[in-house]
């Protein structure tokens, strides 16, 4: 397996160690790193062992696969122009409706935390528009645009967002808990590393109805997103060690965007090169540029077709930023703002309109057309939104407890919430 666009770690049999100084794809991560929130700094001032540096192992940098991709190709194209448009829409689409969120928020439109993915769009576009309708995707708080790509629709999301019954979830779920069972969507999660777990058993259903069901067709993968903050909970290494264990269809899809709310990346982690944890378990490790689309779906398409020949679970870091704070009500003043802008200026989808328009497989007018008809898409789903009618009050106990009698049901039989006396006292609460 040769994975392009990054640089990877394949796990290595027992007292294994390459040292091949002659090798050009030798690549020593103690001593260099191409991306901008790397550890050089950080490693370079410490001292480095003899034993330490026998573990470097053959880690293919991303701008020499791409010059080897040009030598060997007449074409240095990375996708068709079906693609790239496809890849584009999803991207503006995401962005777009982040931007209208923020609106709504400080309009008064939504409540609680919202958690915006402004800057991340080339991981959730990179990944999730290679996949199938029957693969299966779990997310984090961060949650809206995974949706989105997944294809659950702008107005279910938008409602869902607005608390209204015609949401995704009928406005039971808010901005951290997307679920479309229609689409696979397995749900966002308020708490970092909850949805880990349920990821792997979704991986692990897959492969049961294939090899025990003997549903030959069942081949679905299942993609699991999470942040750099939950890389150091135990739900991770538990499941990465389950995953590696049964050989499941499941990639580990870490959105590093070097901050845990307000903590750097770099000052919470012992080893804050996360990719490199995979080969302990046994799985190759990736790290790619999460903000170059087209890298991201290079390494999107070697891991998730691994996932589905039945050849086990990949750990892909991707190293990305947000560029809001935290939550639209997190002021963002702890990050130095030279940081932010220098990742503003590699804006994943000013980087991908330019390479559509310099490799001519998209002008001008189709990129504008596309941005007009996102604009229509988001604007109608404010609109249905804001006219969709609020839940019932006979929703209250739904999905709470298995059995709501004695508590939600009276003795008639009907739920006790709908009687204009059962919230008498609660604001005093």
């Amino acid at each position: 397996m040769a994975f392009s666009g990054a640089k990877i770690i394949q796990p290595l049999p027992l007292h294994t160690t390459i040292r091949s100084p002659n090798n050009p794809l030798l690549f020593d991560p103690f001593t260099s790193s191409p991306f901008l929130g790397s550890t050089r700094t950080l490693r370079l001032s410490q001292s480095i062992s003899a034993s330490q540096r026998r573990c470097a192992s053959h880690i293919v940098a991303v701008s020499d696969v791409f010059k080897e991709k040009k030598l060997k190709s007449n074409t240095n194209l990375l996708l068709t122009k079906e693609e790239g448009l496809q890849v584009y829409e999803d991207m503006i689409l995401g962005r777009a409706f982040e931007d209208m969120c923020a609106q709504m928020y400080y309009r008064g439109k939504m409540f609680g935390f919202v958690h915006l993915y402004n800057g991340q769009e080339a991981v959730s576009s990179g990944f999730i528009k290679l996949l199938k309708k029957e693969d299966s995707v779990v997310s984090t708080y961060r949650d809206h645009v995974h949706a989105l790509s997944k294809g659950v629709p702008a107005r279910a999301v938008m409602s869902e967002l607005f608390g209204k019954k015609t949401g995704c979830c009928r406005g039971q779920g808010g901005s951290m808990h997307m679920f479309s069972a229609e689409h696979n969507v397995l749900g966002g999660f308020a708490f970092i590393g909850e949805g880990i777990p349920v990821a792997t058993g979704a991986a692990f259903a897959s492969k049961y109805r294939r090899e025990v069901l003997k549903e030959a067709d069942c081949d679905h993968v299942t993609l699991a997103f999470f942040g750099d903050g939950t890389c150091n909970n135990g739900q991770f290494f538990e499941c990465l060690n389950m995953a590696a264990l049964w050989k499941l269809p499941i990639i580990f899809v870490v959105e590093n965007n070097l901050w845990a709310i307000g903590m750097s990346h770099l000052r919470s982690t012992s080893d804050p090169e996360i990719w490199k944890k995979g080969p302990a378990f046994g799985m190759p490790g990736v790290h790619v540029d999460g903000m170059d689309v087209l890298k991201v779906r290079e390494v999107a398409k070697e891991a998730i077709g691994r996932a589905r020949r039945g050849e086990g679970p990949t750990l892909v870091e991707c190293e990305t930023y947000r560029f809001r704070g935290h939550s639209l009500a997190d002021p963002d003043e702890l990050r130095d703002p030279a940081e932010k802008a220098r990742y503003a200026a590699r804006d994943p989808i000013t980087a991908l309109k330019k390479y559509l328009i310099e490799s001519k497989l998209a002008n001008e007018a189709e990129l504008l057309a596309i941005e007009k008809k996102i604009e229509e898409v988001v604007e109608d789903a404010v609109e249905f939104a804001d006219e969709s009618p609020a839940p019932s009050r006979s929703q209250l106990l739904e999905n709470v407890f298995a059995d709501p009698r004695g508590f939600g049901i009276g003795p008639d039989g009907s739920y006790r919430c709908e009687d204009p006396k059962f919230t008498e006292g609660t604001a005093q609460v």
